[in-house]
C-alpha cells in the first residue's frame, strides 16, 4: 500500500497548485505555506478537505516533505524561511531560466542544499509544464519524469509521488551531480513548447524495448 504524507508545499501558484490538488485528491495532507494566510495565490485549493493553510515554518514543522516552487531568484531566501528541515524531505521543482536564479549557483538545488539543515534534497517536477501535471494523461498514455539526487529516500518518495500526481513513472537519472542537467532538460522542454513553436502541450516518455 502506498504512503500517505503530509507535504508542505511552499509556492501556491501553478506547478504547487496542480500538485497540491492531485495529491490531495489522492489522500495525502496538504499543508500550503505561506507569508499570509489570509491573502495568497491559490484559496480555491482549501475546498479540499486534505488541504490546510499555515505560515511556511509552521507549515514544514507539520510535514514529512517540502515541495518547493517558488521563482527561482529567490531560492536561498525560501530555503531559509523554512525553519529546521532536518530529516525532512525537500522536492525542488525550480529552474534557473535565461540565467534568473540564485547569486553564485548553476542550479537550485545546490542553493537549498547549502542552506536548510536536510541532506534529503531532490530535484524532481522541474522539467515539464503545470498544464502536464493538472493532467499528464495523452490519449492512453501517461507520460514520464525525472529525478535526481543523492538521497535515496527523497528520490523514492518523489517516485511514489509522481504516479500518485498520475505520471507513469519516474525515472532516476543520478544523484546531485546531476543537478544541472535536470534543469537543462527542463529548458528543452521550455524550448521547445514556447520558442519552437511546439505549444505546452507536450511531454516526455522514455520507451524501452
Amino acid at each position: 500500500m502506498n504512503m500517505k504524507y503530509k507535504i508542505a508545499i511552499i509556492g501556491t501558484g501553478n506547478v504547487g497548485g496542480a500538485l497540491a490538488t492531485q495529491w490531495a485528491n489522492n489522500g495525502h495532507e496538504i499543508n500550503l505555506g505561506v507569508r499570509d494566510v489570509n491573502n495568497f495565490k491559490g484559496k480555491a485549493l482549501l475546498s479540499n478537505p486534505n488541504t490546510h493553510v499555515f505560515t511556511i515554518e509552521e507549515a514544514v514543522k507539520q510535514s514529512e516533505v517540502i515541495l518547493l516552487s517558488t521563482p527561482a531568484p529567490i531560492a536561498v531566501e525560501v530555503a531559509q524561511s523554512l525553519g529546521d528541515t532536518t530529516g525532512k524531505i525537500i522536492i525542488d521543482t525550480m529552474n534557473i531560466v535565461m540565467g534568473r536564479g540564485p547569486q553564485g549557483y548553476n542550479n537550485t538545488s545546490d542553493a537549498i542544499l547549502d542552506h536548510t539543515q536536510s541532506r534529503d534534497v531532490v530535484k524532481c517536477f522541474n522539467t515539464t509544464g503545470a498544464n502536464n501535471m493538472q493532467n499528464p494523461v495523452y490519449g492512453d498514455t501517461a507520460i514520464d519524469l525525472f529525478v535526481a539526487g543523492d538521497s535515496e529516500k527523497g528520490k523514492s518518495t518523489a517516485m511514489q509521488l509522481a504516479k500518485d500526481a498520475g505520471f507513469a513513472a519516474c525515472y532516476s537519472i543520478g544523484g546531485n551531480d546531476k543537478f544541472e542537467l535536470m534543469e537543462q532538460f527542463a529548458w528543452f522542454w521550455i524550448n521547445l513548447a514556447m520558442f519552437q513553436g511546439q505549444g505546452r502541450e507536450i511531454g516526455f516518455k522514455l520507451l524501452k524495448r
